[in-house]
């Protein structure tokens, strides 16, 4: 979908659909009146009927008004004036994408962003209603052997809007873009096959991205991780004949002087739980277990995409977890490349064998922050269900940070506590630390076991197990925490 922007009148505008929003009872909005008024009150007509709910995302197509040059006009319904929230208004964008792709109108001229929402400027819902056009586009038939081929759906938008600043609004747009275009990233990449996302494949989209973006990028092997020590991660490896990478993408767009973020995502491309073999039901979905590296990768796109004035370094541990002959067992115990000893609990507790062998690797970067993304824990999903992603943190300025971003991107997260306390629930007779806790808490005590591999810097975990998948009749990869993650860096960039 191309997207351009321009202050004109809704009533003189040709374009094959105009899409204004209403409120309930009746209530207009200012590009509604003017279509209402041009239309000799046509729009306000069909409103006293009753013909559209007054529920926000409610749709309703007319044709033909008197006195438009448009031949279709999208009514939008916004719910009450005055309640009109954040969620509310994105269901509203969610709705009219949705009528947009069933239309053979070809092009729209989109009005909802001069909807008054509170704490909200122009700019933000300009950005959210990009974001979500774009998104709303993506297809996943990579491996179909046949396309979509309906010519229904819109190839072009135009955002009606007037605005002191037009190359701020034109910048906000162009956001929304990037980060839709880093969640398709994330989501084709957590939708693919394990036998076709390998970490070998995860390597060469991290290659591709680099070359496409002027990122640095390194790829470790097998034998540089056994020479730095990652003996947790390689013995995640072990079991499985596809060899692991270590992935390291290196975006400089601030100042050389300024330390970087660092992101890490987990890259489990396909987890069986190992010797602690998961049960068949619905073991297909667990290819969506590299989805915290997914996110990485498509957060590198969306920020560079935008050019986005600083530094971060995103680190990919990726490996499957099969059971074999070679795959570790309950009771071995392995050293990490901190030289902290863990004792192998339970092999589907894997994904913070190599995640920790990744914080350790973070400290040579000096970083001002790291964040870690991972689907952990199934005990996230039953805290917060599939709406909100789990945050702890060992700084409470950078949750807050990351919270308030996950408020402003629509993808939020709910910091759960990380209290010394909670240490206490991960203990080993024979090694350092197990990989997983005593019984409850299970999402505080996998983030717990994570915190002894951060100390030398700020650290935040984002628990993506509920979030980044989706079951069921939609089911496939959500593209989150792409906007989180994005907005923090805008924010983090002075943006």
């Amino acid at each position: 979908m191309e997207f351009t922007i321009k202050a004109g009148s809704p009533e003189k505008l040709k374009n094959g659909c105009v899409v204004v929003g209403v409120h309930a009872g009746g209530d207009l909005t200012a590009a509604a009146r003017a279509l209402d008024k041009a239309s000799n009150g046509a729009i306000a007509t069909v409103l006293a009927r009753g013909d559209l709910d007054d529920k926000a995302g409610s749709t309703l197509m007319l044709h033909d008004l008197p006195g438009l040059a448009t031949p279709r006009v999208l009514l939008v319904s916004l719910g009450q004036a005055d309640e009109l929230t954040d969620k509310l208004y994105r269901d509203a964008v969610a709705a009219a994408a949705r009528a947009l792709a069933g239309s053979v109108a070809g092009d729209a001229a989109f009005c909802l962003a001069d909807a008054e929402l509170p704490h909200r400027d122009l700019a933000w819902r300009l950005g959210q209603a990009a974001q979500i056009l774009k998104d709303s586009t993506y297809r996943c038939d990579e491996l179909k052997s046949k396309k979509d081929e309906s010519k229904k759906g819109i190839s072009k938008l135009v955002f009606v809007a007037r605005g002191k600043d037009a190359d701020a609004l034109d910048a906000a747009i162009r956001r929304g873009e990037a980060v839709a275009d880093g969640m398709a990233l994330a989501k084709t990449l957590g939708n693919l096959p394990g036998n076709v996302c390998t970490p070998g494949y995860l390597a060469t989209t991290a290659r591709k991205l680099a070359k496409d973006h002027k990122i640095k990028v390194e790829v470790l092997e097998q034998d540089d991780m056994e020479k730095l020590g990652m003996g947790a991660l390689l013995s995640v490896a072990r079991g499985s004949h596809e060899p692991p990478k270590f992935i390291v993408l290196n975006y400089k767009g601030g100042k050389a002087k300024d330390k970087p973020v660092v992101l890490v995502g987990k890259g489990i491309t396909f987890d069986t739980g190992g010797i602690s073999l998961k049960p068949g039901e619905a073991m297909d979905e667990m290819k969506y277990d590299m989805c915290g590296a997914a996110s990485v990768l498509g957060t590198f796109k969306a920020i560079a995409q935008m050019a986005l004035p600083i530094n971060v370094v995103g680190l990919i541990p990726t490996t499957e977890n099969m059971p074999g002959g070679a795959a570790i067992k309950p009771g071995d115990i392995v050293t990490s490349m901190s030289g902290q000893t863990i004792e192998i609990l339970n092999t589907d507790a894997e994904g913070r064998l190599i995640l920790c062998d990744a914080l350790t690797y973070a400290e040579r970067f000096d970083p001002v922050a790291v964040v870690d993304v991972a689907t952990l824990t199934g005990a996230c999903i039953i805290a917060l269900g599939n709406l909100t992603s789990g945050l702890l943190a060992n700084d409470d300025e950078l949750a807050a940070e990351l919270l308030a971003s996950g408020q402003a991107a629509g993808d939020k997260a709910w910091q759960l506590p990380l209290w010394d306390e909670y240490q206490d629930m991960l203990k080993s007779n024979f090694a350092d630390i197990p990989n997983i806790g005593s019984k409850g808490a299970g999402t505080i005590t996998a983030a717990c076991f994570l915190a002894r591999f951060t100390k030398a810097y700020k650290w935040a975990h984002l628990d993506i197990a509920g979030t980044a998948w989706k079951s069921g009749a939609d089911k496939g990869a959500t593209g989150r925490p792409v906007p989180l993650l994005t907005q923090f860096l805008i924010g983090r960039a002075g943006h």
